[in-house]
């Protein structure tokens, strides 16, 4: 027996699906005319401006108030420009320069190529106060260590990308800042008392509140004090009693992907996911990335099931239901004419950001070492580092561990070493070979990772990016006096 049409509607009014490849295929177009809310775009879906607009008119043809979402976080995070790097700097680098005007505007002039790309939501800023050195997801993603620096770049975000229409997705409630694992990969715990979380990592939640977000992203993270042994995705005490009751947000409150193993894992599959989530007081679910026709449908039944066995009210479902449909509303009434910025805005704030320890000398045609790191799942493969900005340099590629130091010498020659990496100080061997290389030769060492305390002995100068994005190697190699 096929699902009640009209609980089917209700339910895939619910949910954000992604589709494969460049063009929507039939099934992803004519499930929005059939209720669901909408897509969320990756960067398989993105091959250049011209084709993602036609993507986003096609989508549109299923209906004119689909949600149309992405993650563009500038920084290390870009669906629109994975094959090459983010010509914005990231979080971490505006949170360095600390100018909260410039924050809005770069923000500002991301939301406009979303709004002209025909593209309604940013899953971003990320407002987590990263507390964590090691943390393996957020990292440079963040504004910051501490909450209210944090709290004002985040409003200052929100305030940019909806100044042109496009609706702000905060993330991640309440807060992935002190996590060291992924939730891509496993449910990480926060161990801490919920006072902890009003002083250390909800200020910034706060701000993008009262700065009128529309959407805030939940965390699939474990805080006990809150959740008990399920993420926080799950959790009345967070997305209800904390989120709308305490903070008072009134938006749509979304998930992170619950194909992660944060939650699918937690919940015994994605179906089961978003019934729970639904249950805890989600609005909008993001299925995930790997996303065809039948798990749309599966996870749509398991919503119509949960209703009529009673795990689910219909009216907390409708209520989800509305919230999404509203935010499609606001995306379609707010759209504004973008008042400039662009990517020279970008390079020149990554060039602001760059800092740097020790003195930069005799750099004349270095021999450039970069070594290999790997990326999260929020990252995705993006070209990182100073290679396409390099006008008279070689350079080579290396894995930490595996690199011989006497031969990099020998490959030097009599010119220097520029060591450049991303969280040198968690790679394996990384450590080593910076205090090998820097025993016998002159090292320069440009971190492109988060700005974690360790700084190496012996090296000539010790450089910081605070992000890895095109515009931030540009903005090194041009510090480095490298550049074409």
């Amino acid at each position: 027996m096929g699902l009640d049409p009209g609980l089917r509607r209700l339910a895939l009014g619910t949910l954000l699906a992604a589709y494969p490849g460049p063009v929507p295929p039939d099934w992803a177009v004519d499930l929005l005319a059939e209720g669901l809310a909408g897509h969320t775009l990756f960067g398989t879906n993105v091959h250049d401006p011209a084709q993602l607009a036609a993507t986003t008119a096609a989508l549109r043809v299923g209906r004119a108030d689909v949600l149309i979402a992405i993650d563009e976080e500038g920084g290390d995070v870009t669906r629109l420009a994975h094959a090459t790097g983010s010509p914005y700097p990231g979080n971490a680098a505006l949170g360095a320069i600390g100018d909260v005007a410039l924050t809005r505007r770069v923000y500002e002039a991301i939301g406009a190529e979303l709004a002209e790309l025909g593209i309604t939501v940013n899953l971003a800023p990320t407002v987590d106060v990263n507390t964590a050195d090691e943390n393996p997801v957020i990292g440079t993603r963040s504004f910051g260590a501490d909450p209210l620096r944090v709290a004002a770049h985040s409003a200052a975000a929100v305030a940019g990308l909806q100044a042109v229409g496009v609706a702000a997705c905060a993330k991640h409630f309440p807060g992935h800042g002190a996590t060291v694992a992924d939730s891509h990969h496993e449910l990480p715990t926060v161990d801490v008392p919920v006072d902890v979380l009003r002083r250390r990592d909800l200020p910034p939640f706060a701000a993008v509140i009262a700065a009128g977000a529309q959407a805030v992203m939940t965390a699939h993270i474990r805080v006990p004090a809150l959740t008990g042994p399920g993420p926080a995705t799950f959790s009345r005490a967070v997305l209800v009693d904390l989120l709308r009751t305490e903070y008072g947000f009134t938006g749509a409150v979304v998930t992170d992907a619950l194909e992660m193993k944060g939650a699918s894992v937690a919940a015994g599959g994605v179906g089961p996911a978003a019934v729970r989530a639904l249950a805890a007081g989600a609005d909008l679910l993001c299925i995930g990335a790997k996303v065809d026709a039948d798990l749309v449908e599966e996870v749509a039944g398991a919503i119509v099931e949960a209703i009529g066995d009673g795990r689910l009210e219909r009216r907390r479902v409708e209520e989800a239901a509305g919230r999404a449909a509203t935010l499609a509303a606001w995306t379609r009434a707010a759209r504004r004419e973008p008042t400039g910025g662009g990517t020279d805005l970008g390079y020149a704030a990554a060039r602001r950001a760059v800092k740097i320890d020790g003195v930069l000398t005799d750099l004349k045609r270095p021999l450039v070492v970069q070594l290999h790191a790997a990326s999260s799942m929020a990252e995705g493969r993006v070209p990182w580092g100073l290679g396409p900005h390099l006008a008279d340099a070689e350079e080579v590629r290396v894995v930490a561990g595996e690199a011989d130091p006497a031969a990099l010498r020998r490959l030097a020659g009599d010119r220097p070493i520029v060591l450049v990496g991303r969280r040198l100080h968690q790679l394996p061997g990384g450590p080593e070979l910076v205090t090998a290389l820097a025993a016998a030769h002159p090292v320069t060492v440009v971190e492109m990772g988060w700005p974690a305390q360790w700084r190496p002995a012996g090296v000539r100068a010790f450089v910081t990016t605070y992000g890895a994005s095109h515009a931030n190697g540009r903005a090194a190699a041009e510090a480095l006096g490298l550049a074409g």
